[in-house]
């Protein structure tokens, strides 16, 4: 298996938000909107691409701190 992590400093994500991270149009922070570029995808195309690679995508997040993995199969 082939492991990709991204981890950033941030403010971290809302547990109420982690729920639909990984679906269309789903946003994180309400105070973004289309004008600042955010159309809610990015995450939900990473999910399907992973997905057709049989892989899996997660994340984990906490104040200060945020960890996507991305797992594919070797």
């Amino acid at each position: 298996r082939v492991r990709v992590t991204v981890t950033d400093d941030g403010p971290g994500i809302d547990p109420a938000v982690r729920a639909t991270l990984f679906e269309r149009f789903a946003r994180g922070d309400a105070s973004r909107s289309r004008r600042a570029g955010s159309t809610g995808l990015g995450l939900a195309i990473v999910k399907a691409v992973v997905a057709a690679h049989r892989g899996t995508v997660d994340v984990e997040s906490e104040p200060g701190r945020t960890v996507f993995a991305v797992d594919l199969p070797a």
